[in-house]
Formats: structure tokens, sequence, C-alpha cells
């Protein structure tokens, strides 16, 4: 986190010449016909009339106006504080968003109609099926890495060639290896069961380096002392050395959830009822796959943020328990 003696020592947006640039740019970006002619023309339309209409001065007059009033917003929102200025500015961004899918006049019923089925449907098998693949990579990914951090060359070797290979290969291929290749071999899984083994073996191997290092950013002398005083190996891994890996090991663990809750729809291609499946099925279904593309997106989008609120509550618990 930067902090506030080396980011604060001058407030940019108050000064003149950064104001100019700003204006500058976001004039030179939406006089491009084709933005300022399409998405910005259509939202700007109440206000400016046809810009097709008017040609260069309607495309000018859009582009000077959005200049002006991002210009302004940048100097207010400069005085607030910094939560008001993230409320103002992640509003503000919102609201854009909002105005940019009304272009697409989507069909609104249609989307509360499906909404409670891809809500029971996709959105538990999405989580479950997170859920579970997390829990066997975490799994695999502090065996591999105690392995990695061992003297014994063999245990090495193996944990070694893991990650390479599972980090080295596309997610997709080894959904497909393992859902159509264990078959020849007398080994048949459903989609589910398939999908979460890809996931786990793959996310296991960015795991097993998160634990790696978390565990080695522990000093040796926590191991020496422990020894001293007769703890096992297991006991030590429990009781010293991973509650103070945690703090380490907790912030790219939960980008790595993240990543896994949207790594998931991979397994789509298997025909598993989550998210990307029936946001595409029910699209082609009723030729409206824009809407369904659309709501699943958002969907994912509120999954995420709700994992990065969890994430930095669980980051600041960690923070103070280190404090103490």
């Amino acid at each position: 986190m930067l902090y506030q003696d080396t980011v604060e020592s001058e407030v940019l947006v108050h000064r003149p010449w950064f104001i100019a640039s700003m204006f500058a740019i976001v004039l030179a970006v939406f006089l491009i016909p084709n933005l300022t002619g399409t998405i910005m023309g259509e939202l700007m339309r109440p206000v400016i009339g046809d810009p097709l209409e008017s040609g260069l001065y309607g495309r000018f007059a859009i582009a000077f106006l959005i200049a002006v009033v991002f210009c302004l917003n940048l100097v207010l929102i400069g005085f607030a504080s910094l939560k008001v200025q993230i409320g103002v500015v992640w509003l503000e961004l919102l609201l854009l968003f909002i105005a940019f899918i009304e272009l697409f006049d989507l069909n609104l019923p249609f989307i509360w109609e499906k909404l409670p089925f891809i809500v029971t449907q996709g959105v538990v098998t999405t989580l479950y099926v997170s859920a579970i693949s997390l829990f066997f990579s975490s799994i695999i990914g502090i065996t591999a890495a105690i392995a990695k951090l061992s003297s014994n060359g063999f245990a090495y070797g193996i944990a070694s060639f893991y990650t390479s290979f599972f980090r080295g290969m596309p997610l997709l291929m080894q959904v497909y290896l393992i859902y159509l290749g264990l078959p020849q071999l007398g080994i048949v899984l459903d989609a589910i069961p398939s999908g979460i083994l890809a996931l786990s073996l793959c996310i296991g191997a960015y795991m097993t380096e998160i634990f790696r290092a978390g565990i080695a950013s522990i000093d040796r002398g926590q191991w020496e002392a422990s020894r001293s005083m007769g703890f096992g190996f297991g006991l030590t891994m429990r009781k010293i050395i991973l509650p103070q890996a945690l703090p380490v090991i907790i912030p790219p663990m939960g980008n790595m959830f993240i990543g896994l809750l949207k790594d998931s729809s991979l397994v789509s291609v298997l025909g598993v009822w989550e998210l990307t499946f029936l946001g595409r099925t029910l699209g082609q279904a009723t030729f409206q796959p824009l809407e369904m593309l659309i709501t699943v997106a958002i969907i994912y989008w509120i999954l995420s943020i709700c994992l990065e609120l969890i994430q930095s509550r669980i980051e600041r618990y960690f923070a103070r328990s280190k404090v103490r």
C-alpha cells in the first residue's frame, strides 16, 4: 500500500498543466469519428442532437463537452476525502456502465424471467465446483510446497515436475485430457468430477508456489527453535510456521480463488450447468444471447466483488493479529 506522505506531496488534479493535458487527451480521444459517432453520440443525442447529421461540428461539440465535464469532475473530486473520491468515481463509472448497457436495448423481462434459474442452478454449481477445487488444490499445493522445500531430491523432483507440467499447459487442454483421455485407460469420470480434477491439478500447481513462498518467508530459526523444544514436523507446521506464513499466503491465495471462480467457466465445454453454460444455451435457444451473456458477466463481477471484500477482511484480521 502507498502511504500518504509518498503520494500526497503534490495534488496533480489542482495543477493547471495537468488539467490542460487531460483536457487535450480526452478531446483527442473523443474526436475519433467511430467512437464519437456511435457510442458517445448515442449517449449525448438528447443533449447535442444527431452527431451524424452535424458532421465534424457535432463530433467536436460532443468531444469538447465531454472533455469539459471530465476535467471539471476531476477538479471537484480532488477537494474531497479519499473515501468520498473513491465512492464518487465508482458511482460515476457505474452510471456510465448502465448507460452503455442501455444502448443494447436489452429485453429486461426476459432477463428477469431467466434470472432465478441462473442463480439457483448456475451460481450454485459454479460456487460448488470452485470451492471443492480450491480445497483440493490447497491440499495439493501445501504438499508439493513442502516437497520443494525439502532436501529430498526425489520429493523435490516430483514436485517440480508437477508444477512445471501443469503450469505449462492450458487449463482447457487439461480439462479435455482428463474428460476424454482417461476413458481410454478405463477410468470414466462424469463431467463435474473431471472439471474439479482438472481445476484442482492446475490451480494446485500455482498454489504450490504460493505456499512455498509463504513458508520460505519464515526465518529458519523458527524451525530450529521448534526442534529444540521437541516438536515434530506436523506440530511445527500447524502451530508455528503456517500461522506466521498465512499473512503472506492469504492475498495471493485470495486472488487465485477469484481466478478459479472465473476459470471454472471452462467446465462448460463438458456440459456442466454452471453460469457460462446456462448463459450460452439459454441465449441461443431463445435467440437472445446478448441478454444472457451480459447477465452472466455481471453475476461473475458481483461474485468477484464479494470475494474481494471477504479477502480484504481476512487480510485485515491477520494484519491485526500480526501487530498483536
